[in-house]
C-alpha cells in the first residue's frame, strides 16, 4: 500500500491544560495495551496545551501538531505563533486552512499558501484543509471550490515539497453538524483532488498523497469512509475528544 492511513484529532478550542493531558495519557495507556494500529495518529491541541500534551505523549506513537502558524518567522504580530515555536514545543504536523480558519478569521488562498511555505521551509508537515460549504454543493460547484483552493494552497511548490504534504477534504456542511458525507460523496471529492495533484506535478505523487476526510468521522462510519479507495485516513473533531471514540478510530480495523 503506497499510503499509510493517518488519523488526525483536532481539538478545537476544547480541553484546557489538565483535561487535555488526562486525554493523551488515556490515548497512549490505549495504543500501549492494544498494539500496533493499523493508522497513524496525531493530535492537534490548543496552543496552552501543546508542550503538555506533548510531554504526556513520550514514549507513545502519537504525533503532535498544532491548529494554526503564522507565515513570518517572527515579528510585533500580537497573538500569532511562529513554526519555530510548534518546533520547540514538540510538534511535527500544523493544520492550515480549516474552514473555521477561512471562515471566522477571513482566511484566503493566499494566507494559505504563504502558511503552508512557512510550515514546509519550517520542517513542519501541513496538513493543508479545502471543503464546500451546503451552498456550493448544492449549486454543484464543489470541484470548482476544491480545485480553487487546493490549486491556491499549492501554488509556487516544488515537487519534493509537495510529497511532504497531508490534504484534508472537509465538507463544510458535515462538520460538527451529524450530517457526514456518504462514503460514496467521499471518495468521489478524494477522487477528484487525487487526479488534480497528478495534473499539477505528476501521478506518482498523486498516489503518495495522504488525502483526509474530515466531516463527522466518528467510530459508527469510519470503516465505511476506510473502505474508500481514495480515503487515506480522517481529520477528526468530536470523537478526538473522547479517547474510547479515538482510539476506535486510530483501530478501525477492529
Amino acid at each position: 500500500m503506497l499510503r499509510r492511513p493517518l488519523i488526525a484529532g483536532n481539538w478545537k478550542m476544547y480541553k484546557n491544560r489538565d483535561e487535555a493531558v488526562a486525554l493523551a495519557g488515556a490515548l497512549k495507556e490505549g495504543m500501549t495495551a492494544k498494539g500496533e494500529a493499523p493508522a497513524d495518529a496525531l493530535v492537534c491541541p490548543p496552543y496552552p496545551c501543546l508542550q503538555s500534551v506533548g510531554d504526556a505523549l513520550q514514549g507513545s506513537p502519537v504525533e503532535l501538531g498544532a491548529q494554526n502558524l503564522y507565515y513570518q518567522p517572527e515579528g510585533a504580530f500580537t497573538g500569532e505563533v511562529t513554526a519555530e515555536m510548534l518546533l520547540s514545543v514538540g510538534c511535527s504536523h500544523v493544520i492550515i486552512g480549516h474552514s473555521e480558519r477561512r471562515q471566522y478569521f477571513a482566511e484566503d488562498d493566499e494566507t494559505v499558501n504563504k502558511k503552508v511555505k512557512r510550515a514546509l521551509q519550517a520542517g513542519l508537515v501541513p496538513v493543508i484543509c479545502v471543503g464546500e460549504v451546503l451552498d456550493e454543493r448544492d449549486k454543484g460547484i464543489t470541484e470548482q471550490v476544491v480545485e480553487r483552493q487546493l490549486s491556491g494552497g499549492v501554488q509556487g511548490l516544488a515537487a519534493a515539497e509537495l510529497a511532504k504534504l497531508v490534504v484534508a477534504y472537509e465538507p463544510v456542511w458535515a462538520i460538527g453538524t451529524g450530517r457526514t458525507a456518504t462514503p460514496e460523496q467521499a471518495q468521489e471529492v478524494h477522487a477528484f483532488l487525487r487526479v488534480k495533484l497528478a495534473g499539477l506535478y505528476d501521478q506518482e505523487l498523486a498516489d503518495k498523497t495522504r488525502i483526509l476526510y474530515g466531516g463527522s468521522v466518528k467510530p459508527e462510519n469510519v470503516a465505511g469512509l476506510m473502505e474508500c479507495p481514495d480515503v487515506d485516513g480522517g481529520l477528526v473533531g468530536g470523537a478526538s475528544l473522547k479517547a474510547d471514540d479515538f482510539l476506535k478510530l486510530i483501530y478501525y480495523k477492529g
